[in-house]
């Protein structure tokens, strides 16, 4: 866990990235928050709210006295929200200092390409 960060989003976090990478398909049966809590070592009620956060979003929701599974279409609402992130924090952000610097678009496509090899 990384301590710079609330652990209950971390949580949510790790859940997403299982979805996104296929460990956890839809309509998957989730860990418990009780597992969660003893993999982590992390009070129940911390992981509870990062799951908590993750069915108010859509992503996963609750079979009554089953369990939480990963809700349908939600690998793609996973990938739209953090793509606009990315772009809001990233892209946007390279795009204006890039502007600053004289730099073009050719240039910066030149640059990133460069650090793909």
């Amino acid at each position: 866990m990384d301590e710079s960060r609330p652990i209950f989003l971390q949580v949510a976090e790790q859940i997403e990235n299982d979805i996104i990478m296929g460990a956890l398909a839809e309509e998957d049966q989730v860990p418990s928050t009780n597992e969660f809590a003893a993999f982590h070592r992390i009070n129940p009620a911390t992981a509870l709210k990062g799951v908590t956060l993750l069915v108010d979003a859509g992503i996963l929701y609750k079979k009554r006295g089953i369990g939480m599974f990963v809700a349908t279409g939600a690998r793609q609402r996973i990938l739209d929200q953090r793509r606009a992130v990315f772009e809001a924090e990233f892209v946007r952000p390279l795009i204006t200092e890039a502007a600053k610097l004289g730099i073009t678009s050719a240039q910066l496509i030149g640059m990133i390409k460069k650090e793909e090899k």
